[in-house]
């Protein structure tokens, strides 16, 4: 290669076009520029320095980003929005959202989410049922709902109210209380207040409800009321409270009144009843005579045949009847209480105000329901008549089957309990085995995914369960304070020394 080649082969580009022809414009390119990030912060760690910005004197925990949903979405894709309103009573929080959980099943029933305000409850013993339940009973209370636990079979709540203050009603041995079935509550006290026709009104409710109270005590003893057995205690009933006579006030009844005119009638009842004589009248409802009369020496004697020898406040915002001490009387004695307290808490929660709402509270639905149709009906009227009556109907039981065994496969009552659970929009499913679990997925239609919540997620902890309302499920957990745990304790009994204790 010459000289002057290898001098051309060194030159670059720019030397052999200044050589042979015009320079280049010369252009500057851009400087590198690093990689920009995509959740880039929109604000300083201490917040704008700016009044009304959020400017903090110390760095936040927090830093804010911002990017596009997408983005985000793949980042944390469990986000999610609320799934319910934030009214209500504050339960815990929703398991894939993260955010609270509130629940208040009359705002739910006004903004179309369900169409009853009732709830069910199912769950094994230890899963957090009862703790969830008193959290929700206490919490509503705040927003002006009155509770009344009809019927704590365990004493369960006793502890709690006792720690709010409130005395609860205890029946059974040692106490002496008593409490009439047949007790007109508030109704006698506002009884002058009422109108000539909406006294009339009330006297048909009242006595409506407990002939069929009568009639469902009999089928539980073992007898089937006929229709003239109802007519007659209707008229018994009437004439006891004095609403035949043009009586200005009404008299309390008890059930050994109404035994006592049906076993000796006068001349007025069977002419008003009309029956052929005396002796034609006694013969005819010899047998529902009998019954009650069984039923008073017998399982509720001491309980709920004389008159109420306690005072309750009936505008209080939290009661409840403590049947603990009845379960040595045995299971007929403590559904029949059951009974009874249903259709007294009925009568108690009558005559509210507009806007006066009610939580009734029945633990352990199951056993009242064993006593026969008459009782599932009475059970099944209170929650259909629930909006009607502004009231929260909530029941509690360990599985679906146990309303189910209230009487042989196809049965009225059978009938009667499945619908049931279409009465109640909120269904509350705490940890459950799989054989419960398939049991529930039947009846109430879960899903796979649900189903494996309630066999998964919620049995590793107690106070997480699947909230199904109507069509939506959500995850929630339970969250109570220190205070709320320690009166919830439903294990107290079992820590104290040797294992066993007896409550105060």
């Amino acid at each position: 290669m010459t000289p002057r080649s290898r001098a051309l082969a060194r030159r670059d580009a720019a030397g052999l076009l200044t050589a042979f022809g015009a320079p280049p414009a010369r252009r500057a390119l851009p400087a590198p520029t690093p990689h920009e990030r995509v959740n880039r912060p929109c604000a300083p760690r201490r917040g704008p320095s700016r009044r009304g910005h959020g400017w903090a004197p110390v760095p936040a925990p927090l830093a804010v980003y911002r990017a596009d949903t997408s983005e985000i979405g793949g980042l944390w894709p469990l986000l999610g929005a609320a799934t319910v309103p934030a009214v209500g009573a504050r339960i815990g929080y929703d398991a894939l959202s993260g955010g609270a959980f509130y629940c208040h099943p009359v705002e739910w029933v006004l903004r179309g989410l369900v169409t009853n305000p009732n709830l069910v409850a199912f769950g094994e013993p230890g899963r957090g049922k009862s703790s969830t339940i008193l959290a929700f009973l206490l919490r509503m209370t705040c927003f002006g709902v009155k509770a009344l636990i009809a019927g704590d079979v365990k004493g369960e709540y006793t502890p709690v109210l006792r720690a709010l203050g409130v005395e609860p009603i205890v029946l059974g041995a040692g106490h002496g209380t008593r409490l009439n079935a047949l007790d007109l509550g508030p109704l006698r006290a506002r009884w002058h207040q009422l109108s000539t026709t909406r006294q009339a009104e009330e006297v048909s409710a009242v006595v409506g409800r407990w002939v069929q109270l009568l009639v469902a005590l009999a089928e539980a003893a073992g007898y089937t009321a006929t229709p003239t057995d109802e007519m007659v205690l209707a008229l018994v009933l009437r004439r006891l409270i004095g609403a035949t006579d043009g009586t200005t006030d009404l008299r309390p009844v008890t059930l050994p009144d109404v035994h006592r005119l049906l076993a000796h009638p006068d001349r007025d009842l069977w002419t008003q009843a009309r029956f052929a004589d005396r002796r034609h009248l006694l013969d005819t409802t010899r047998a529902i005579t009998d019954t009650l009369g069984n039923l008073i020496a017998g399982p509720l004697a001491g309980l709920f045949d004389d008159h109420t020898n306690f005072d309750l406040d009936w505008t209080a915002p939290l009661q409840s009847l403590d049947l603990e001490r009845l379960a040595g009387r045995g299971d007929q004695a403590v559904a029949i209480a059951l009974t009874l307290l249903g259709s007294w808490s009925a009568l108690a929660t009558d005559l509210r105000e507009d806007g006066d709402l009610r939580l009734v509270l029945r633990d352990e639905v199951w056993r009242q329901m064993r006593l026969g149709l008459k009782a599932v009906q009475a059970v099944d009227a209170d929650l259909r008549l629930s909006r009607r009556q502004q009231s929260i109907q909530v029941l509690v039981a360990h599985k679906p089957s146990d309303m189910l065994t209230v009487g042989a496969a196809g049965s009225a009552e059978v009938a009667i309990a499945k619908d049931l659970l279409s009465l109640c929009s909120t269904r509350i499913l705490f940890g459950q085995s799989t054989r419960v679990a398939d049991e529930l997925a039947d009846s109430l239609a879960l899903g796979e995914r649900e189903h494996q919540v309630v066999t998964g997620w919620a049995m590793e902890r107690p106070g997480r369960a699947l909230w199904k309302l109507e069509g939506r499920g959500v995850k929630v957990a339970t969250v109570l304070s220190s205070v709320e745990k320690r009166i919830f304790d439903t294990n107290a009994q079992l820590r104290t020394p040797g294992g066993a204790g007896e409550r105060p």
